[in-house]
């Protein structure tokens, strides 16, 4: 079965193709290929997430590429990803791997790669290793003699508190004291995630719900989208919360719910974070966005004369350029966003911390904010839709767009954009489809300056033939 790294990393079903076997090759390509690393005599970063046999397989990783010489510094425990992105360049190593399949089924696990700068790995070096793990010979494989125990006794794995630098970090960077002392009610759903029992380590008054360990999420894909957030959005105006917020599997990404128990999507969240960075921290630089971003981020940078890179859906377009130009911020529909004053990589927790400083700065409501934008720049709504479908359908509709559009829904197409998917834009909006690179399944997106000219068109779109 071939390996293969989509959007965010290698993904597969456990014990159908995300094995211990397959793991292995992956483990030995990673090892070869950081060898060749100025840093590798510092090793590289493990950190893993709270799904079933994480921690069994990321301690199989460090003791393959233990066995290759390369020291490992393995995470003592869960951990969110940023916070192993974060360790690579304290540590000044050369790269590092986290094993989370992010907001997948539990059914999922993976393997993401992360570059020496703390963000994901470039694109030319995961291909390098995913190419060599897929042409791995038995020889290699059979080089792995030594176990966990005896490396970690030579000291080629040492257990690191990835958790506490991570925490560290963050008080560093947030006005933590100032949101403690607002009194600000904040909710969180860590969604079984690596995220939980952070939030209270520094703002003791939180409330977190799925705060456990539950290596099936509840049957719920932790992934903080509004149709799996119905408890937090109920929660809040019941119980009076100013906030809530939610983290995906490896905490990475943020969710958001005002406090009328409306979910804040994506859109505007980055949106508000680029308003909040600009006018209120006087961050300068240019905008980075993936292509399924809205308007609302290009409108705001005009009006602050910045200039908009779009690029294809996946951080790791965007970790690239913001290591390499002077990027404000940077981030993708999906609730990852970074900043320049972090690490160029998604954060759902720091992001999170930084709506509530947000709120407790501007002394505005959550909608109040959200509304403040709108006045800016008109109303803008947004909806995705999921369709789980075959192979053949899928590749009917794709066959479909590429002949091209004319209108959607009744709504001339004034333009397409082709760098990832098909994204056709029309008056005060744009539609977009693609196929995941993580799930067999077609991905719809569309913003209007209407919900039922989204709805309208999104109905369409799907029934596409």
């Amino acid at each position: 079965m071939k390996i293969k790294f989509g959007t965010d990393g290698w993904r597969g079903i456990i014990a159908q193709d995300f094995t211990f076997e397959n793991l292995t090759k992956v483990a030995i390509a990673t090892a070869k290929h950081y060898k060749k690393h100025k840093k590798i005599k510092n090793g590289l970063v493990i950190g893993y997430d709270t799904r079933f046999l994480s921690k069994e397989f990321a301690e199989h990783v460090a003791t393959v590429i233990a066995n290759f010489g390369v020291k490992v510094l393995l995470s003592d425990g869960y951990c969110p990803t940023p916070a192993v992105s974060l360790a690579i360049p304290k540590f000044n190593c050369a790269g590092g791997v986290v094993i989370t399949a992010s907001h997948n089924p539990y059914k999922y696990n993976g393997y993401k790669l992360k570059a020496d700068f703390g963000g994901p790995e470039e694109v030319e070096n995961i291909v390098k290793v995913e190419n060599q793990a897929n042409k791995m010979p038995k020889t290699e494989i059979e080089k792995v003699k030594r176990s966990f125990d005896q490396l970690k006794q030579k000291g080629l794995i040492e257990l690191v508190d990835l958790k506490k630098l991570y925490i560290d970090d963050l008080k560093a960077k947030i006005d933590i004291e100032a949101i403690k002392n607002s009194g600000l009610k904040i909710a969180h759903d860590a969604m079984y995630g690596a995220g939980q029992k952070i939030l209270t380590e520094l703002i003791p008054s939180a409330v977190v719900i799925h705060n456990e360990f539950n290596p099936s999420f509840g049957g719920v894909s932790p992934e903080p989208i509004a149709k799996n957030l119905g408890e937090l959005m109920k929660l809040v105006p019941e119980k009076k919360f100013d906030v809530g917020l939610a983290t995906d599997g490896d905490a990475d990404r943020i969710g958001a719910v005002d406090e009328n128990g409306n979910f804040v999507d994506p859109q505007r969240v980055f949106a508000i974070l680029l308003k909040y960075f600009y006018e209120d921290k006087g961050l300068r630089g240019d905008v980075v966005k993936t292509v399924s971003v809205g308007l609302m981020v290009d409108k705001l940078a005009k009006k602050y004369g910045l200039k908009v890179y779009e690029l294809p859906v996946g951080f790791k377009h965007v970790a690239t350029l913001m290591v390499t130009k002077d990027i404000m911020i940077g981030g993708e529909e999906s609730g990852g966003i970074g900043v320049k004053t972090h690490i160029p990589e998604r954060d759902g927790l720091f992001l999170g911390l930084t709506i509530c400083e947000m709120i407790v700065k501007r002394g505005k409501k959550l909608s109040e904010i959200v509304d403040e934008i709108f006045a800016e720049i008109g109303p803008h709504y947004y909806k995705r839709i999921d369709l789980h479908t075959t192979e053949s359908h899928k590749n009917k509709i794709l066959r479909r767009l590429k002949r091209g559009l004319r209108e959607v829904a009744g709504f001339k197409v004034n333009s397409v954009l082709t760098i990832d998917g098909y994204k056709f834009f029309f008056d005060e909006g744009w539609l977009l489809i693609r196929a995941s690179g993580t799930e067999p399944l077609l991905r719809f997106y569309c913003e209007a300056d209407d919900p039922e000219k989204v709805d309208k068109i999104l109905d369409w779109a799907v029934n596409l033939g």
